[in-house]
């Protein structure tokens, strides 16, 4: 298994290397580029800008040169542990990350939490007491969650807060707590605003995994094994517990590799929506704009945690089920 690990970790440059061509191939890919965006944005406010300044702005940034061009000096900036500069905010692109990246690791953190508390419970219950009146109500909560958009959802959730109880329940702090340096009583306000965002982020992966546990249950409980257990005398949660439900988690542990940076990706549009401080808005601001860079470096972000997110869930795999073995 260290042998496996240790392999796999080797590979992660190439990896990295082959997603940083093809995220900087796709920013490239509309047509125009950040300065076009600028200009088309002075001209809306009725300002103007002459030719020669813009192509003075296209060879400072870089935008004159071609693509193969430009792809290799940001490799190089991100060989030297520099994700470079935000074109628009002229600003180091870490910093711009850094200062959103711990409330989306928070949230992100927050709802995987949540998904799995509720998944793995739920979908217990329901396979243990199969087409009982909870089991129908835990299914049709399955079926609403995985139909809703997380957006619309916030969307019902903020209408009603503010329709019928007059509270706003957009952000992630309250007013006072907005620029406020870190305090105990910002983090206490934090745990206060994050649970329904996480709550939101994650319905649609909760609906997901517990029909998975369901399905997965189920079929264990079939299996001759179980069978002979209860023949045996053993009792029965004991049982389910230790054997079926152990064997059912391994789909649910393979998910991570996909589950994790889609928590990331995923909280682009509701965090919007929501008007959360997170990494959402400022990648969906550098898509708009086609700040490629900073866009660039989110994105291979993103890639990185589905590495890792793979590597994670092959090891918890072996941990889980003794019958795996990795690199055999």
């Amino acid at each position: 298994m260290t042998r496996t690990v240790v392999q796999r970790l080797l590979l992660l440059p190439f990896l990295l290397l082959v997603y940083s061509f093809a995220i900087f191939a796709i920013i490239h890919a509309p047509p125009g580029d950040f300065l076009t965006e600028y200009v088309a944005q002075l001209s809306a406010t009725g300002t103007s800008i002459t030719a020669d300044q813009v192509q003075a702005l296209r060879h400072e940034y870089g935008l004159d040169q071609p693509f193969i061009v430009q792809y290799l000096c940001w490799l190089n900036d991100l060989l030297h542990g520099n994700l470079g500069l935000s074109l628009e905010y002229q600003r180091p692109n870490a910093e711009l990350i850094g200062n959103t990246l711990g409330l989306t690791i928070a949230l992100a953190g927050m709802a995987f939490v949540l998904t799995w508390l509720i998944a793995i419970p739920a979908g217990i219950y329901s396979a243990t007491h199969q087409r009982s009146l909870l089991d129908h109500v835990i299914t049709i909560f399955n079926y609403i969650g995985v139909a809703t958009p997380g957006f619309m959802l916030a969307l019902v959730l903020m209408w009603v807060a503010f329709a019928y109880f007059g509270i706003s329940i957009t952000g992630l702090f309250s007013q006072k707590y907005v620029d406020a340096p870190w305090t105990m009583g910002r983090v206490l306000d934090l745990l206060e605003h994050i649970w329904l965002p996480a709550l939101v982020l994650g319905i649609s992966g909760t609906a997901r995994l517990t029909r998975i546990m369901r399905a997965n249950l189920l079929d264990e409980l079939n299996k001759p094994y179980v069978i002979t257990a209860r023949a045996k005398g053993m009792r029965e949660w004991r049982l389910v517990l230790r054997y079926p439900v152990r064997l059912a988690l391994n789909p649910l542990v393979s998910t991570i590799g996909w589950y994790l940076p889609q928590l990331f990706s995923g909280s682009l549009i509701l965090a919007t929506v929501m008007n959360l401080p997170n990494i959402g808005p400022l990648l969906l601001r550098a898509l708009t704009v086609q700040d490629m860079y900073l866009a660039g470096a989110i994105l291979l972000i993103y890639s990185f945690l589905t590495i890792l997110g793979t590597l994670l869930s092959d090891i918890l795999l072996a941990m889980v089920d003794p019958r795996i073995r990795m690199g055999r």
